[in-house]
């Protein structure tokens, strides 16, 4: 062959391996903006045309595991891990995701052994140490799976906000070292500069009624004091880290809301005073107050209070409070004791919708 010819064909192999290396990295972003718009079917279609250029290229083998996995193919999931394995055994991510499968199995000591695994790959494996956590709890075996909890909080603090509202934790959910882990997660929200039971339930998604309880175990360690602070129409509880705690963790000033008062919009304070009004008129209602109650009437109605954001988004609501006034005026408590289910869920209702658009609202903030 000649030395012209040699080289020709030279340049026709590399640009052979430029094309399909190009060709590999676009049908892979394509792949993942079909991930990211949650269409699966289609991004696994893609990931497979991937391998048809690398049959063991271990990324594309990831995310086809991850798309079938989603779309409950179990088995094709399955074998994409396992060939990644096949590949590269100590892959941290396919073993993680491989004890994932087991788990949608049920087949939690298999599980169990994938995140062992995926963990003896990569012992900082936050990820891998919190479903070993989750795995060790459907077990039962409560005392190890509070261990690797703890672990996985010290590797990412972001496990225990994670934890507190997993199912599967439910077998520890009593135990002495799960409370500590749900202050862990009190204590970051005061740390961030939310200071009321409110704010605190927003930001950590824990119940009320389990954030009250951590708030008086905290109070009682002396980690945090209580405080009284005048607000529209009332007082309301806030709670902020002693001195001490504040100064050794350091604390972010921020309004009642979580973000500087002066920078908080109208739209968001008309939420948040319609809040405060729901929460106030729940109390005297389930407390059969009929005269308080008529008064925390007038706070919806009135459009210099909350009534203007009740007729924008709650009128039927609005109707409705208007209705109780001159019921509660005529008949009393017998109007209170007949209806007060009635009142109850539907404030509650108000107030789960109220506590929604907040979120909403401080997001895009």
């Amino acid at each position: 062959m000649k030395k012209k010819d040699t080289e020709v064909e030279l340049k026709k192999d590399e640009t052979s391996l430029i094309d399909a290396d190009f060709n590999r990295n676009k049908l892979f972003s394509k792949g993942i903006n079909r991930m990211a718009d949650e269409k699966l079917e289609d991004a696994s279609h893609i990931f497979q045309l991937v391998l048809r250029i690398n049959p063991n290229d271990v990324d594309a083998l990831l995310k086809l595991g991850y798309c079938r996995f989603h779309l409950e193919d179990y088995t094709e999931s399955m074998r994409a891990y396992d060939k990644v394995l096949d590949v590269d055994v100590t892959n941290a991510d396919a073993w993680n995701f491989k004890s994932l499968v087991y788990y949608e199995r049920k087949v939690y000591g298999k599980a169990l052994d994938c995140a062992d695994k995926a963990i003896d790959s990569d012992p900082t494996f936050g990820m891998a140490w919190y479903n070993r956590a989750c795995y060790l709890s459907m077990l039962n075996q409560i005392p190890e799976s509070l261990g690797a909890l703890v672990r996985s909080i010290e590797i990412d603090v972001k496990n225990a906000k994670r934890a507190v509202k997993d199912k599967d934790f439910m077998n520890v959910r009593l135990e002495e070292g799960f409370k500590r882990i749900v202050e862990v997660v009190v204590i970051e929200s005061l740390r961030q500069g939310y200071h009321t039971i409110g704010s605190i339930v927003w930001t950590t998604f824990l119940d009320t009624e389990d954030v009250i309880k951590c708030l008086t175990r905290l109070m009682k360690k002396g980690l945090v004091v209580k405080h009284e602070k005048r607000q529209i129409w009332s007082t309301i509880d806030t709670y902020d880290l002693v001195p001490e705690m504040a100064n050794k963790i350091g604390t972010i000033k921020r309004g009642m809301l979580g973000i500087p008062s002066k920078s908080i919009s109208k739209p968001i304070k008309n939420l948040k005073n319609l809040a405060e009004a729901i929460q106030l008129i729940r109390t005297t209602i389930d407390e059969e107050e009929v005269e308080k109650t008529i008064e925390y009437c007038n706070l919806f109605i009135d459009t210099e209070k909350c009534g203007q954001e009740m007729i924008d988004d709650f009128l039927e609501e609005h109707r409705e409070v208007r209705l109780i006034k001159i019921r509660l005026k005529d008949k009393g408590v017998d109007f209170m004791q007949d209806n007060k289910k009635k009142m109850l869920s539907m404030f509650e209702n108000m107030e789960i919708s109220v506590t929604k658009k907040l979120r909403s609202d401080l997001a895009r903030n």
